[in-house]
């Protein structure tokens, strides 16, 4: 009985580094797409967050 809760105990210790991987480039994954429906929806990526009028000019400098 010890033995196979060591088991379990190792193969969680082992699997979840592997795992964390992935969620990084999940999360990763949905703020890109989230930055870019907001692109289409008109809104500029700066401080603060706004959304551009039509005919409206970024300032570039």
């Amino acid at each position: 009985m010890k033995a196979k809760r060591l088991f379990y105990l190792g193969t969680l210790l082992l699997v979840t580094p592997a795992l964390s991987g992935c969620w990084l480039l999940a999360v990763g994954g949905a703020g890109a797409y989230g930055g870019y429906k907001a692109k289409e929806e008109g809104y500029t990526l700066q401080n603060p967050v706004k959304k551009e009028r039509p005919g409206e000019q970024p300032d570039r400098d």
